[in-house]
């Protein structure tokens, strides 16, 4: 995912190798790797505090989708219970109710 951004690999790291002069290592070589280093760890920070906001951000909307999806539960729960169950009983007696209203009309 990030492997374009960081030049090392811990292997890299583990085996760099410098060239040895009477005094010791090259500073040069020495430096010019530890530069490479400090690039690197940079970059390694810059992509944590991106990876951070972005769980954030993803954290925050997580949230927001439960409240969302919580308040919508408790809207179904409450239509449920206001809905009324029609049954045969019910059809029947208002059938009944429009038959006495339609036949005194006519009378």
């Amino acid at each position: 995912m990030f492997n374009d951004r960081i030049s090392l690999t811990p292997q890299d790291i583990y085996e760099q190798d410098f060239k040895i002069d009477t005094r010791g290592y090259r500073l040069q070589e020495v430096d010019k790797f530890l530069d490479r280093i400090i690039k690197d760890y940079v970059e390694f920070i810059n992509i944590i505090k991106e990876l951070k906001g972005e769980n954030k951000e993803l954290a925050d909307e997580n949230l927001s989708l439960k409240h969302e999806l919580r308040n919508l539960r408790a809207n179904i729960d409450i239509v449920k219970k206001n809905e009324k169950e029609i049954t045969n009983v019910d059809i029947l007696r208002r059938l009944s109710q429009l038959e006495k209203y339609i036949y005194e009309k006519e009378e």
